[in-house]
Parts: structure tokens; C-alpha cells; sequence
């Protein structure tokens, strides 16, 4: 294994136990980032290299604070530092560091999406930019929000502790969407490019969030729409590294045993009778994986599951997906009139212009109306927007295809 998945492996384990140490998030942030220098500058093999980082983490940590003034809590690190000789271990119910410390980011103090960005960015290592990709949004309002939460955090002395679980409930949501977009920057990379094991890390979290709550529907919803995008995965490529669409795949390659546990997970979210978004979104993947065993897909179906997801969970993104799937099921013509419906606002558009699955919605639909010059311009848009290789390759031979 390289050096660089030493520390990606590592991080998720290294910064929660340097959050709980420090109790400062920038601290645990800065000290892992010296830590991990230091780590590939000296060339340090470690046989845990977690236990290494975490180590190097807190003498880093104490050394900044020492600069930054601090000397009287430096030396009570210091002194902590040398009593605990054991990477901390956490008690039930959460053993696990990353899902432990996505609850306790969660905190309710915090606004929803600045919460679940400052998870996606502490926890789940992602860049400002793709976070802001997946909330529509700039980076520089992203990098504010996640500031902002930071500030928060230690402002308001938010404790590094797991609540109590009866307090679970008031932080689910986010945490759901934590691990919900965690995965769609992780689906984006079709080809596998990413090192850092995010959609594997994702789906194991959102299979052990269902074992833990095993009664909250939704948990059990998300659990089973991450497995079924991950019984695709080998199938999302083609010979020539360009992506596939799910309609298209090879679904002899779609691992059967994910689909059936994603398909006994909704089955055990249905028992609850508490309907949500993620259950709607994995019954629409599932809707698609039946292809897999009678080669049939229900386009109506998964338009009217989109009419239920619209009204659960309103948004841009929502009424887009719902345009594509009305455009499957009953005609291009009546698909981009919904598209039309959804650009008469102003200031949705604004925001879709920075969104890759707007400008290939639209070029996929002009495309069936054999509107073939803007199809392929609004594909243009889409490459624009610096998509990953194998979508790349794909938009361009779609592109290729329309002026040729």
C-alpha cells in the first residue's frame, strides 16, 4: 500500500481522536495535515500507521498551540499526551470513529447544510470545491459556511461527545445527508480515479447506521439506494474508460447479492410506515435494477415515484431528475416542457448553469426532439463544468455524435 493511502485510510480514525483530544476542529485539521507531511517526508513505515499519525498529530497540535499563545494548555496536553500510550477507543453504541464523529458535527446548534458540509469536510476529507458542487453553490459561500459551523463549534463550546441515543433523532436527517452526498461525489467518479476508498467507506457506514437503527425507515431507505448504486459499479464503464448509463449497462455484471439486500432493506423500511426521500430514491434504483432480472425497466413507475420524491422533497435537482424520467416514460416533448416549467424561475436557473446534470438533462432531451445543434451545446455547457474522466469521455462522444 502507497504512502498516500496510508494517511487517506488513517484519516477518518486520526481526526476524530484528535477532535476529541484537541476539542478544536481546526487544531485536529492542521495537526493531521503536519502529521501526514511528516509522515511521507521521512518516510515513515509504520505498521499502524493510524496509531503513527494520531502520535505525531498531538505533539503537532501542542507545538501550534504553543505559537498561538497558549502555553498553560499546551502543557496539559502535553502531560496527557504522555499518559495515553492507547489510540482512544470509544464506547457503545458507536465504536466506529467517522460515524461517531458525523453524529457529534451534526449538532443541532448548527444550521442543516452548514453542519453537513463541516462533516463532509472534517470527516469525509472532501475538497471545498466538490462540496459546493454538490450544493450548488459557490466555494467561497462554501468555505463561509464551514467556517462559520467551525466558529460554532468552538464558540458555543459544542461538546466532542455522542449524545445520548434518545437525542439521535433531532440529528438524523443531516447525518443521512452527510453520507447521501459523501456517496454522490463518490458515484461521480465512475472510473475509479478517487484512491481514498469514499464510496466503499460510504456504503459500509450507511449499512452499520441501518444495523444501529434498525427502526428509523429512512436509515434503512439510504442503506439500501447506496447499495444499489454500488451493485452497478462494475458495469459503469466502458472498454474505453467512457461511462455507461444505467440503461445501457451490462447487468451481468451487477452484483445480484446487493440488489436483494438493498430490496430486504426497503422491505424492512416499508414495516415502519414512515414513507421518506431516500426510500422513494432507492425504490426508483431498484425499479431500474429489475433489468437485471426480467430485462424490463417501468418508466412510468419511476415518473410517478419522481411525482412522490418532488412533493417529499422539493428542489431544483428533484424537478430535474422528475423532467428526465417524465421525458422516458410519456415522450421527449412532454419532458422538456416540464424542463421549460423549471427555468421559468430566474433564480433556479442561476443556479443550475453551474450544474453538469442540468446542462445534460437539456441535451438529452433537444437530442430526442432532433434538436441536434442545441443538444449538443448544451453538452458543451456540461463539459465545461469539469466533469470526471469517464463522464468526459462519454459527454464528448455524445457531443461528437450530434455534429457529426
Amino acid at each position: 500500500m502507497s504512502k498516500g493511502a496510508d494517511i487517506d485510510n488513517a484519516r477518518p480514525r486520526a481526526i476524530a481522536a484528535l477532535a476529541v483530544h484537541f476539542r478544536d476542529l481546526d487544531i485536529a485539521e492542521d495537526a493531521f495535515a503536519d502529521a501526514a507531511s511528516a509522515y511521507l517526508e521521512k518516510g515513515i513505515s509504520a505498521d499502524n500507521p493510524a496509531a503513527w499519525l494520531i502520535t505525531a498529530g498531538k505533539r503537532k497540535g501542542l507545538d501550534a498551540m504553543r505559537k498561538r499563545n497558549a502555553e498553560e494548555r499546551a502543557a496539559d496536553g502535553l502531560a496527557l499526551v504522555r499518559d495515553m500510550t492507547e489510540i482512544i477507543t470509544f464506547p457503545e453504541p458507536i465504536q466506529d470513529e467517522r460515524l461517531r464523529l458525523i453524529f457529534i458535527c451534526c449538532h443541532p446548534a448548527i444550521a442543516l447544510e452548514a453542519r453537513v458540509a463541516l462533516a463532509l469536510k472534517v470527516i469525509c476529507g472532501l475538497p471545498v470545491a466538490e462540496i459546493a458542487r454538490v450544493f450548488v453553490t459557490s466555494e467561497q459561500t462554501m468555505y463561509q459556511r464551514i467556517t462559520r459551523a467551525k466558529t460554532k463549534v468552538r464558540d458555543a463550546g459544542i461538546a466532542f461527545e455522542l449524545p445520548a441515543r434518545k437525542e439521535w433523532g433531532e440529528r438524523l436527517d443531516a447525518v443521512l445527508l452527510t453520507l447521501e452526498l459523501a456517496y454522490t461525489v463518490a458515484y461521480q467518479d465512475a472510473a475509479g480515479e478517487r484512491d481514498d476508498g469514499l464510496s466503499a467507506e460510504v456504503a459500509r457506514l450507511a449499512a452499520m447506521l441501518a444495523e444501529l437503527l434498525p427502526d428509523e425507515a429512512e436509515a434503512l431507505g439510504l442503506a439500501a439506494l447506496v447499495g444499489l448504486a454500488r451493485a452497478r459499479e462494475n458495469a459503469r464503464v466502458d472498454g474505453d474508460g467512457a461511462m455507461v448509463p444505467v440503461s445501457q449497462q451490462d447487468t451481468t455484471k451487477w452484483n445480484i447479492a446487493a440488489i436483494e439486500q438493498a430490496g430486504n432493506w426497503l422491505d424492512q423500511a416499508a414495516q415502519k410506515r414512515a414513507p421518506g426521500p431516500y426510500q422513494v430514491m432507492a425504490t426508483i434504483q431498484l425499479t431500474h435494477a429489475r433489468r437485471a432480472f426480467d430485462g424490463q425497466v417501468d418508466a412510468l413507475a419511476i415518473a410517478q415515484l419522481y411525482d412522490a420524491l418532488v412533493a417529499l422533497r422539493p428542489g431544483p435537482m428533484v424537478a430535474l431528475n422528475r423532467a428526465v424520467a417524465i421525458g422516458t416514460a410519456y415522450g421527449a416533448q412532454r419532458g422538456f416542457a416540464e424542463l421549460e416549467l423549471i427555468e421559468q424561475d430566474a433564480s433556479i436557473v442561476e443556479k443550475l448553469e453551474h450544474a453538469r446534470p442540468y446542462h445534460v438533462a437539456r441535451g438529452d432531451l433537444l437530442a430526442k426532439l432532433d434538436r441536434k445543434a442545441e443538444a449538443a451545446e448544451a453538452l458543451e455547457r456540461a463539459l465545461k463544468l469539469d466533469p470526471p474522466s469517464a463522464e468526459r469521455l462519454f459527454l464528448q462522444s455524445k457531443r461528437d455524435a450530434l455534429l457529426g
